[in-house]
């Protein structure tokens, strides 16, 4: 049901930032929220306080938020609390960034490899990303997870290309167990 509630709210804010010409606004402002909110957690502990009465609420979203951000996201961010939905609005700025993203045709990639890889290989990486998918820019996240003894796993979006050893050998032994189970 919060996957469904999160969806709504943020296509809805997406769907009014194209009609209104205001994607690039709009995304920037909902960034700088998602970084305002995290770095004000006394916040949340406001809005999801259920001793505060809603008008409240709404007077202290309208006194922090009011002629700083567009009208669209402040009414967003009044109906959220309207609708007693504040739980949700970490999961709807992240839908409306991640659809922003896919509109503006920015990947974002998480590659995990064993050690740690040189600019070369990183730019390597994502040529060919860019090169084999739809998207014109990526945004590259990588990490080192040495359990992946060699190769590398890459992440986009629910897609995964795990290549990495560690995984082979999973496999192999999957297959070998089995092949000792079919022989008895």
């Amino acid at each position: 049901m919060a996957k469904l509630v999160t969806t709504t709210y943020a296509d809805a804010l997406f769907q009014l930032a194209i009609e209104d010409n205001k994607v690039d606004e709009l995304f920037s402002q909902v960034n700088a929220l998602v970084t305002i909110l995290n770095d004000n957690p006394e916040l949340a502990k406001i809005m999801k306080h259920p001793g505060i009465d809603k008008n409240e609420k709404l007077d202290a979203v309208n006194n922090i938020f009011s002629g700083r951000v567009s009208g669209e996201l402040c009414g967003l961010l009044n109906q959220i609390v309207v609708n007693n939905r504040y739980e949700e609005l970490d999961g709807i700025l992240a839908g409306f960034i991640s659809m922003v993203k896919e509109y503006k045709k920015i990947g974002v990639a998480f590659i995990q490899t064993p050690t740690a890889l040189t600019d070369a290989q990183k730019k390597r990486i994502e040529q060919k990303l860019l090169d084999t998918t739809g998207y014109e820019n990526m945004e590259m996240n990588y990490s080192v997870d040495a359990s992946l003894i060699g190769g590398m796993k890459i992440r986009i979006g629910d897609r995964v290309v795990d290549s990495s050893i560690s995984t082979k050998l999973n496999e192999m032994a999957k297959d070998l167990r089995r092949i000792q189970l079919n022989t008895n």
